[in-house]
């Protein structure tokens, strides 16, 4: 059986804890998620630094999960915002690709998963900057699939649909999660673990042919 080492951002909760424990239920993945005093996102010197190590390269499987969200009126978005969110939620996955990719492309294979989110697909007041971070971050991922697929290496996004997380309850209020849920057809908002179901098909030997997609599990919000 192959072992397939797993780089996993934003592993310490939510989706990101979930898709750890999910895929660490298999005895073919070994984990990898550094912390942030290992792996800073918000930071380009610290991704480098991680980097210069020639083992923190050799990854088979990709997950871009760690992101943040800031829900603003467009008059008081501050360019700290921009800067702050872009580099986390855009830039970091990308250079975390670029640091990968040789391996990859040495050994022909290789899958890589962007958490994106419903709202890279539709959007909604205040969620300018999320959105357009999402937005970006699905582009990278058609780009990819298109210049990487002749290598073997599947990419895709998924995007989650309201989830029971820390992040979640802390962007919306009771009353927010009623109205919400009221308007997803299966009327409760996504477990963690059902996100993370999704993400081992992805990285899994049984996706051969799937890349370049952007998969909504979202209960129908979208439909």
């Amino acid at each position: 059986m192959n072992t397939y080492r797993v780089l996993l951002t934003g592993g310490a909760r939510g989706i990101g804890s979930a898709i750890k424990e999910k895929l660490e239920s298999y005895d073919c993945y070994k984990v990898i998620a550094p912390t942030r005093d290992e792996l800073a996102l918000d930071n380009r010197a610290s991704i480098a630094n991680y980097f210069a190590k020639p083992e923190h390269c050799a990854i088979d499987i990709l997950i871009n999960n760690a992101g943040i969200n800031i829900v603003k009126e467009i008059e008081d978005i501050t360019d700290e915002d921009i800067d702050s969110l872009n580099q986390i939620n855009v830039v970091a996955p990308l250079k975390l690709i670029q640091a990968v990719v040789p391996h990859m492309k040495q050994q022909q294979r290789g899958r890589i998963v962007n958490i994106t989110s419903i709202w890279g697909e539709r959007s909604i007041e205040r969620r300018t900057l999320y959105s357009t971070s999402k937005f970006g971050l699905l582009g990278q991922t058609k780009a990819l699939a298109r210049e990487l697929g002749p290598h073997n290496i599947l990419i895709n996004g998924l995007a989650p649909g309201f989830t029971a997380t820390e992040l979640t309850f802390r962007v919306l209020n009771k009353q927010a999660i009623e109205n919400f849920s009221k308007d997803i057809p299966l009327r409760r908002f996504a477990d963690p673990s059902e996100i993370a179901t999704t993400v081992q098909y992805l990285i899994s030997e049984e996706n051969t042919y799937l890349t370049g997609q952007n998969i909504v599990v979202d209960g129908g919000f979208l439909a």
